[in-house]
């Protein structure tokens, strides 16, 4: 059974990546654009306002990269960075758990983009096209998905 799963990490890392991109794409989107409920209740951010516009470019962009897997792990190097920001400087001041200062998407954000930085965007990323080497990186990356993870 571990053989099976983990010759399937790569995969499911993929979803995960592509999932949770998706996820803060929307949340971009819905502040620059006013879709799927807008920013805060409706409406959109004004362009230029300070951190939130800022924030939402963040949003739109580093998701949209994560989801294609194009640039991965610096795009989630900044869409981390952003949202500890986000945390830390909007919500952290109100309460100090994110449970009570409504900080719980920032952080948990936060520390995703964290996690894709150090596993890379796993299967099915554009960031393979335009890998050196071609197919001989492509048979080499192969070989460290199917090498077994490491267990304690």
């Amino acid at each position: 059974m571990h053989t099976r799963l983990n010759q399937a990490q790569p995969y499911a890392l993929a979803l995960f990546r592509i999932v949770v991109g998706l996820l803060f794409a929307c949340h971009g989107a819905a502040s620059l654009f006013g879709v799927l409920g807008g920013a805060m209740g409706g409406g959109s951010i004004p362009a230029g306002t300070w951190p939130g516009w800022y924030a939402a470019v963040i949003q739109l962009v580093g998701g949209s990269l994560v989801v294609l897997g194009l640039g991965t792990r610096i795009a989630a190097l900044i869409s981390s960075g952003s949202m500890a920001y986000a945390y830390f400087k909007v919500h952290q001041p109100e309460a100090l758990f994110p449970l009570q200062n409504g900080g719980e998407p920032s952080a948990v954000f936060c520390w995703v983009f964290l996690l894709l930085i150090f596993t890379g965007p796993g299967a099915l990323a554009l960031d393979r096209l335009f890998s050196r080497g071609g197919a001989e990186s492509d048979s080499e990356d192969r070989a460290r998905e199917q090498a077994p993870a490491v267990t304690v």
